[in-house]
């Protein structure tokens, strides 16, 4: 992800993206910044909906820490938002804790989700580990895979996706889903297997929110979602990807 550049006493100066800190609970925001800095991150700090837009689009961040209960609006809703802005991890930081609302939060494109009370140690590692995955997908040497006659297209460089020559709009983390099933068609992954290969967590319950994930993609590269002709369901074991890839 581009950085700033400056000159300083004649050196030239790069300074990576902040990470973004959406958080009204300024205590606790104070602590995570402090545990950030001390990783040698650069930290901005929004207490709400407006102000975290505001310095997203005024400075693309590496990341987001984002809190969803917010005192002017969803922390999902903008969620999404910040996966319209731009490609960039979202960790969610939360006192929802139920298996759904965890489930959903994925769904919404979430790359990671810790229900607080968290461990500041902890976050700073899944962190790192979340944009480790970010580093390898962006370093990867340009390259696309063409499935069903050019029907669809998957490019892993650009992270991008169409199908019957339009561009879709996929979030990063359903594009790391699809490409991980696309990578061997006809082989069928279990939920375990898609968590830890695709998503990078493995904590228990995580494994439902692959469903959510294979339902949005259903929605938006199959022409009929209710018979998918790529993400098919192997019932009680996982999914396979059942699109056949073009000679190149």
């Amino acid at each position: 992800m581009e950085g700033i550049r400056f000159t300083v006493l004649g050196k030239e100066v790069y300074v990576l993206p902040p990470v973004l800190i959406v958080e009204d609970d300024i205590k606790l925001a104070r602590i995570v910044k402090a545990y950030l800095e001390a990783a040698d991150f650069r930290t901005v700090h929004a207490t709400t909906v407006g102000e975290a837009l505001q310095k997203a689009e005024a400075e693309l961040p590496l990341a987001v820490i984002l809190d969803l209960g917010l005192p002017d609006g969803s922390g999902e809703e903008l969620c999404q938002s910040f996966k319209e802005l731009g490609d960039f991890p979202v960790i969610m930081l939360t006192a929802k804790s139920s298996e759904e609302e965890r489930i959903a939060g994925f769904a919404l494109g979430a790359d990671d989700y810790m229900v607080k009370p968290a461990s500041p140690r902890e976050l700073v590692c899944r962190l790192k580990a979340v944009l480790k995955r970010y580093d390898r997908s962006s370093s990867s040497p340009e390259s696309g895979a063409s499935f069903n006659n050019g029907t669809l297209i998957l490019n892993s460089r650009r992270h991008q996706v169409s199908r019957d020559g339009h561009l879709l709009s996929i979030t990063p983390t359903e594009f790391k889903l699809l490409l991980t099933l696309a990578s061997s068609p006809g082989r069928t992954f279990t939920r375990d297997e898609l968590v830890t290969r695709a998503l990078g967590y493995q904590f228990e319950g995580y494994d439902r929110s692959i469903d959510a994930h294979i339902k949005n993609l259903r929605q938006k590269i199959e022409k009929d979602p209710r018979t998918p002709e790529y993400l098919k369901t192997v019932y009680g074991v996982g999914y396979l990807f059942a699109g056949e890839r073009d000679a190149l």
